[in-house]
């Protein structure tokens, strides 16, 4: 096995640490009630669609904004910006737009 630089090896010890990334798809507000009618199948329209800019976060930090593409009928992610550092999480993770 080769031997890692110091880059290397500062890398490598964090490549396994577990992250949680979230994309924030949109928000509904909805009555509980509403929401106990619901079943398998149903679906709550959100105020985002493919092609509209998402926002990333990692470990509940905003870090990136996307948009959302479909690939295979699958629904995917392409990251079109990375937050300077300096502002990164200072977005709230409060109420979404209209709320």
């Amino acid at each position: 096995m080769p031997e890692l630089s110091g880059d290397d090896s500062e890398r490598s010890s964090v490549l396994g640490v577990p992250v949680q990334v979230s994309v924030r798809l949109g928000r509904r507000r909805m009555r509980i009630s509403q929401l106990l009618r619901m079943g398998p199948g149903d679906i709550v329209d959100l105020e985002r669609v493919v092609g509209e800019p998402v926002d990333v976060f990692v470990n509940d930090r905003m870090v990136a904004r996307g948009e959302l593409v479909v690939v295979d009928g699958r629904l995917g992610l392409t990251i079109v910006e990375l937050l300077p550092q300096a502002t990164r999480g200072r977005e709230p993770l409060g109420p979404g737009p209209g709320e």
